[in-house]
């Protein structure tokens, strides 16, 4: 297969660079599709920067609220902003529906000009990233449910369904803004609270320490 190691093709890791995991799988509730980022050992400025600022562009699209009937070409660069900010940007779709059964890139839901408009209901990835070739990439994707925002008119927003830590030795604190930093603990809260339990239940104590750390306000 060819994605099999072999002595030929395989190196070492290290802790000195960046690693980019894309996972996931079908399951009988559903379907995961689910990337994270992260550095074991110390970040350039450049990668903690670039990393703070694909997190920010997800946080910004994943906490927006819209009006309903709104195609998702319409807001996907307020996944970008915080790298335009400083002249950066990524060169794939900021996000794809996700099928039960079905496929993982599933159409006709997603951010491109020729997706259907959002509605509740749906499931989208939102997966903002940044890549210097030859060095380092990074992506944060994370499951989405389209949802009714608290509003008066009815307007949607997203729920987030992934339920993974960032990379806290990535984040510049100094970059976010109080919202930012609210919706990242909100956020934690939500992990602790569902996926805390569940790692008690299996008694994996060590992963339950890890979460507990990852997930400090």
């Amino acid at each position: 297969s060819p994605h099999s190691p072999s002595n030929g093709s395989s190196r070492t890791l290290s802790a000195r660079e960046m690693y980019l995991f894309d996972t996931g799988g079908q399951y009988l509730e559903g379907t995961t599709d689910i990337t994270r980022t992260v550095h074991w050992g110390e970040p350039t400025p450049l990668q903690k920067e670039a990393y703070t600022r694909v997190l920010m562009g997800n946080i910004d699209l994943s906490r927006l609220i819209f009006p309903s009937n709104t195609a998702g070409g319409t807001v996907e660069s307020f996944a970008r902003r915080a790298l335009w900010d400083v002249g950066l940007n990524y060169g794939h779709g900021t996000g794809h529906g996700i099928g039960n059964f079905l496929s993982v890139h599933e159409w006709p839901v997603g951010f491109q000009s020729n997706n259907v408009p959002l509605e509740a209901g749906m499931f989208t990835s939102i997966e903002p990233g940044y890549y210097q070739d030859g060095e380092f990439g990074i992506r944060l994707e994370d499951i989405t449910l389209v949802v009714e925002a608290q509003t008066e008119k009815p307007f949607l927003t997203f729920e987030v369904v992934s339920l993974v830590p960032y990379d806290r030795n990535l984040i510049d604190l100094s970059l976010l803004s109080p919202e930012q930093i609210r919706y990242l603990n909100s956020y934690y809260e939500r992990i602790r609270a569902h996926v805390g339990p569940e790692l008690r239940r299996q008694q994996l104590e060590e992963v339950y320490a890890w979460l507990q750390e990852s997930t400090e306000p």
